[in-house]
């Protein structure tokens, strides 16, 4: 295998990988809400997306449509998702205001967080959760301990 790259050239060491029930819809609404990029598609055919990549900001994400008998489910034919897709951006408020006009739905306002974010989390239509945030204050590990909050803890 020498001279293969074992990581291709504009992939990182992690990239998600989405099951969605409507991956094309998706593509359309993360290109509205994120302002991804199409890279490519791949049309089975019966017209459902058997792979698909975006790229938002720096970072590929790749989509497939579900196929329950390769044991690809969607976040709503698991009940949920456990995952939350982690975005930073320079302008948090914009992005989160964006992303909410395409419709995703706000389960975290927007707001200054104790760790040194601006921060926020988000579903999308199919089921996936995100969250938005800009630095705004670089804390120390201790700094942030001493600002968190106690409830419940």
């Amino acid at each position: 295998m020498s001279g293969v790259d074992p990581v291709p050239e504009g992939y990182s060491t992690i990239t998600p990988h989405l099951v969605i029930d409507g991956a094309a819809e998706a593509i359309e609404f993360y290109v509205k809400a994120f302002g991804a990029e199409e890279i490519s598609r791949m049309a089975g055919p019966n017209g459902r997306l058997m792979h698909a990549e975006i790229r938002i900001g720096d970072s590929r994400v790749m989509l497939v449509d579900t196929f329950p008998q390769w044991g690809s489910k969607s976040p709503d034919a698991l009940g949920g998702s456990p995952v939350t897709i982690h975005i930073y951006v320079d302008d948090a408020d914009a992005l989160f205001t964006r992303a909410v006009a395409a419709g995703a739905r706000v389960t975290l306002p927007i707001a200054d967080m104790f760790w040194g974010d601006r921060y926020g989390k988000l579903e999308d239509p199919f089921g996936h959760k995100w969250s938005i945030a800009s630095r705004i204050e670089n804390l120390s590990a201790e700094e942030i301990v001493a600002r968190a909050p106690t409830q419940g803890a």
